[in-house]
């Protein structure tokens, strides 16, 4: 098992190249069931599923300089990663991806400031945006995909609840020499800003729905599941496209399959669109958690 993790992190960090520092080294159920690495930046997450950390990994982990913190992923955990040994470095720090820098935040609560999983799609939305693009970034958590777009040279709207978010998205825009105040911000329930933006006649040439499975606005008691309104989202954010323009829907949901997926946004855009699904990134888990459809209308 550590000559594997070994030659994992060699080939992997060969593959991605100088351009990043953050990626799964060990994709969850692939040497232990339940356990899945992540190098990132001089660090290891180790994430644990009904799980515990086996011994022998455990041993390559203190073997290595690397601080090392451990995430459980059970359902009802919301609390961050402990230090599996006192840390040497800032639990907040910089990450590098496709040469793009990000805040990770080891105290900042259950997620860390970005989520490596959606780094293909991070990558292909840059590559789509040009100077006077509109892109709307909903459910935009620390803004990744607006920075991404925004350095294509688009003109991002980002929106999420918390305003804590907005904050930090600004502070990455920043840390890659982007000016949060070219850009826009709003606080507040996607749908209710999409029905909105609709009456207002407002249209974007790119939408990123990336929701969360579940959640809960506290000042209206609102909930959201990915299942059950996921294509009434889809439906709401086709009504603020542009003529010819692009939408990422994407998901970790475990309940939507592939399949269902796909239904799901067919459902939500009608027959006048194109779908392209595409693969999660080469160092993850070959189950298909993360669902990534591309949809042109």
């Amino acid at each position: 098992m550590k000559a594997e993790l070994d030659r994992m992190q060699g080939e992997k960090a060969g593959k991605l190249g100088q351009g990043t520092n953050a990626y799964r080294l060990l994709a969850e159920d692939t040497l232990c069931r339940g356990v899945a690495i992540d190098s990132l930046a001089g660090r290891f997450l180790v994430s644990l599923r009904n799980a515990e950390l086996p011994e022998e990994i455990e041993e390559w982990l203190r073997a290595r300089e690397e601080d090392i913190f451990i995430k459980r992923l059970e359902k009802g955990e919301k609390h961050p990663p402990r230090p599996l040994r006192n840390p040497k470095l800032p639990l907040k720090f910089n990450i590098c991806e496709n040469g793009v820098r990000f805040m990770m935040d080891m105290e900042s609560g259950y997620s860390q400031g970005i989520f490596i999983d959606q780094r293909d799609n991070r990558l292909e939305l840059r590559r789509k945006c040009r100077r006077g693009m509109t892109v709307l970034n909903l459910f935009a958590y620390t803004g990744a995909f607006s920075v991404c777009a925004a350095l294509g040279g688009a003109t991002t709207t980002t929106l999420d609840l918390a305003a804590s978010c907005l904050t930090r998205c600004k502070e990455n825009m920043q840390m890659n020499d982007l000016d949060p105040v070219a850009h826009y911000f709003c606080r507040g329930d996607a749908m209710h800003w999409l029905r909105r933006f609709a009456r207002q006649g407002r249209r974007f040439d790119c939408i990123v729905l990336d929701p969360p499975t579940f959640s809960r606005d506290s000042s209206t008691g609102t909930i959201w599941r990915a299942e059950h309104n996921y294509s009434e989202l889809v439906a709401l954010a086709v009504r603020c496209l542009s003529p010819g323009g692009t939408m990422l829907c994407t998901t970790n949901s475990r309940r939507l399959s592939p399949g269902a997926f796909h239904a799901v946004v067919t459902a939500g855009v009608g027959s006048a669109a194109t779908l392209r699904s595409v693969p999660m990134p080469f160092d993850f888990s070959p189950e298909d958690y993360l669902k990534s459809i591309w949809v042109t209308i």
